[in-house]
């Protein structure tokens, strides 16, 4: 199974400097190939960072290609879960590259989700003040999602990503065709980010978003890549929800914290401020991220029909397409207050303000101040959601 190879580029901070993020199925084996033409002729040595289960489907096929390529190839695995995106598990890494003598000239490489390649982007960040590294997602969420835009980091006991770094990837390669072996749950999670970027572009990302929801849904997805024509559907979904991404990231490079126009790196925290006090009151153990986006997206679009930025069609719009997405968890069980708690120590908190993304419609995401979001509104909409999940 192959289909036509997309490339979108993605511009960094550096004056015209550009990665390139290569989409398409069956892609995976070239990454050898791949690997040298992105990193060029010194590089030696290469980190695989990866966990066992990813690592035991892919790893030995990608490390073969790699040392075919004349990779000195050394592999580093991680536990699975947000959980282990700890600056524990950072100093074990470093710790292994010290140990193997990596140098400037050399390289890391994540293979797996947003956890592995958060860690990973992270580690590389700060060993010598900054080596290469590659990013080779194999979830969806990580293709269109985390791979993209340069943000690293680390869970802490006071919230998600708290500490972190920009560190742009030197090359990304999605390979489409590693979500044939993905859980239907971490399928669902990953179109929460999908119909999070169709929300706040509008247009022709949320139409073919919606639309190949419609037709494919989020089961079965070992079985559909038997048809050639859902692997192209997929590559170019992807290589559209990528392309928006990149657009924003472009135009605010670090998030800067004096911007509120709807085209600030901030607007890709919509459904972020609600859905990281869902993960933090639940130590990271119970909610896919992407879950938590897609209540915490439910939540924000309440919250901005009860504060009559939104009005009903367009809420009931968004909410039929993230029902195509499938059931989302339970959340009955939470602490409201412990949640309402978590809000205030969001990482979107500037100067003691947690800045809102909210909409005033499909495409038209709008930042808003804490100060003007009354408390018992944001109370209601909890109760609203508690009341009212299927």
């Amino acid at each position: 199974m192959s289909t036509e190879m997309r490339r979108v580029d993605v511009n960094t901070f550096s004056n015209g400097a550009r990665y390139g993020i290569s989409i398409g199925a069956g892609i995976l084996e070239n990454a050898g190939t791949w690997a040298r033409q992105t990193l060029g002729p010194e590089t030696r040595k290469l980190m695989i960072v990866s966990n066992r289960r990813v690592f035991g489907l892919y790893g030995e096929s990608v490390a073969a290609g790699l040392r075919a390529a004349g990779f000195d190839v050394r592999v580093w695995l991680m536990n699975d879960g947000e959980r282990f995106k700890s600056l524990r598990s950072c100093e074990r890494l470093l710790r292994r590259l010290g140990e193997d003598r990596f140098s400037r000239t050399d390289a890391v490489a994540a293979l797996g989700g947003g956890v592995v390649g958060d860690l990973a982007g992270f580690a590389s960040a700060i060993y010598l003040r900054g080596i290469e590294f590659l990013q080779i997602p194999t979830t969806l969420l990580s293709m269109i999602d985390s791979s993209v835009g340069g943000k690293t980091g680390v869970n802490t006991e006071f919230g998600k990503n708290l500490i972190g770094a920009f560190h742009h990837p030197t090359g990304v390669l999605v390979d489409v065709a590693a979500l044939k072996t993905l859980a239907r749950r971490e399928i669902v999670a990953g179109f929460c980010e999908a119909v999070k970027h169709a929300v706040l572009s509008g247009g022709e990302v949320f139409n073919m978003t919606r639309d190949f929801l419609g037709q494919h849904g989020t089961s079965n997805y070992s079985r559909r890549f038997e048809s050639p024509d859902f692997a192209e559907d997929l590559v170019a979904l992807i290589a559209t929800q990528v392309g928006f991404k990149a657009l924003i990231v472009a135009g605010d490079q670090s998030e800067e914290t004096g911007r509120t126009d709807a085209r600030s790196r901030k607007i890709l925290n919509f459904g972020h401020t609600f859905g990281h006090a869902l993960e933090k009151v639940t130590a990271f153990k119970r909610f896919k991220h992407g879950e938590a986006v897609g209540l915490g997206m439910l939540f924000a679009a309440n919250l901005s029909k009860s504060l009559e930025l939104l009005d009903t069609n367009q809420l009931n719009l968004l909410n039929d397409v993230v029902r195509l997405v499938g059931r989302l968890p339970d959340i009955r069980m939470i602490d409201p207050p412990a949640v309402l708690g978590s809000i205030q120590s969001d990482k979107k908190n500037i100067a003691g303000d947690v800045q809102w993304i909210l909409l005033e419609g499909i495409g038209k995401p709008v930042i808003v101040s804490s100060k003007n979001v009354p408390e018992m509104s944001i109370r209601n909409c909890l109760d609203e959601l508690l009341t009212n999940q299927d």
